[in-house]
């Protein structure tokens, strides 16, 4: 297996390679030209704080679209030769790209390829319950940790176009007052819901983050990555939990199978006890793009609208700026 995983990262390497000698002996980078910072992310959510502070002097380019599951994506040949190109990759880290982690480690050989999730101090980080030494890399739940995110694009961006830094400075703080706000909403909201009802049910951890700020109880099905599976005795227990604390609302995700919910639904029917689902979540990926929950603001605001209404608390219907779509 060891030899079959040398191997594999060899040939990632020599096409990398290949494609980037290919660029170059072709002609200039198209955005040395344009002055454009070519730009490539792993996820939505840092294609987005990309976007906000690099503003009209980046293009930004997202590995994982709506619904990708970053846990288990895999690069494609057209994702080698996009970051082989780019000024810049922008990647999450702390092990949220597991599958992508040995490409991306061996390009920032030849690249600028940085780990913005790694920024972060250790302290503020959450243990993997998986992994010893790893951390839970859903800090983008807490907008407040996800500023220490949009600090370390912006410091990426200027490393690779100073004459710029003075336009990123600014994008990013306007963008980091927005997330303020952000929180802000978010604090009011989830505040009225009932203490007794603060408990949040998902198809994995990927909310351990928004429970240490808002107070809530979070129980994935699933652990931190959506590679590990949840067995039987896991969901009965977790159906046990249901019906002892009398929780009435559980919740799917957009980028996670809805069968372990389901399966704790029915269960939880057989004990004589009604669980609806509270609403879908954004978790490892945003809304579709172009949308308002298609932006990092927007998926946040989504899930602690969603959440606060569902779990009996008062939130406007379509969020905080009245943006998120009808019904959502």
């Amino acid at each position: 297996m060891r030899a079959f995983r040398f191997l594999r990262r060899g040939l990632l390497a020599a096409l990398a390679i290949a494609v980037a000698a290919s660029m170059y002996a072709t002609g200039p980078h198209a955005s040395a030209e344009a002055d454009t910072l070519e730009i490539v992310a792993t996820t939505g959510m840092i294609a987005d704080a990309a976007r906000q502070v690099g503003g009209e002097h980046v293009r930004v380019r997202a590995l994982m679209g709506p619904g990708v599951d970053p846990h288990a994506y895999r690069q494609t040949r057209t994702d080698i030769s996009a970051m082989a190109r780019a000024d810049l990759v922008l990647w999450h880290g702390l092990y949220l790209e597991a599958q992508l982690e040995e490409f991306l480690l061996d390009l920032a050989e030849r690249r600028t390829v940085i780990p913005v999730a790694e920024a972060l101090p250790r302290t503020t980080l959450l243990g993997h319950d998986d992994y010893a030494n790893q951390f839970d890399p859903h800090v983008w739940m807490n907008p407040e940790m996800w500023v220490g995110v949009v600090n370390a694009v912006r410091d990426a961006l200027i490393a690779a176009r100073p004459e710029r830094r003075a336009d990123f400075e600014a994008n990013a703080a306007a963008h980091i007052s927005q997330i303020g706000e952000l929180a802000a909403y978010a604090r009011t909201a989830l505040s009225s819901v009932p203490e007794h009802q603060r408990v949040l049910v998902t198809a994995h951890d990927a909310f351990n983050y928004f429970g240490a700020a808002y107070g809530f109880d979070v129980i994935g099905i699933q652990g931190i990555s959506t590679e590990s599976e949840a067995g039987l005795n896991r969901v009965a227990e977790l159906v046990d939990l249901l019906v002892t604390r009398n929780v009435g609302a559980v919740f799917v995700e957009t980028s996670v199978s809805d069968r372990n919910v389901r399966a704790l639904i029915e269960g939880a029917a057989a004990r004589g006890h009604s669980v609806t689902v509270g609403g879908e979540l954004f978790s490892d990926a945003m809304g579709p793009d172009g949308t308002y929950e298609g932006t990092y603001l927007g998926m946040i605001d989504h899930n602690v609208t969603t959440i606060a209404r569902a779990l009996g608390g008062s939130a406007p219907a379509r969020g905080m700026q009245d943006r998120l779509a009808a019904g959502s």
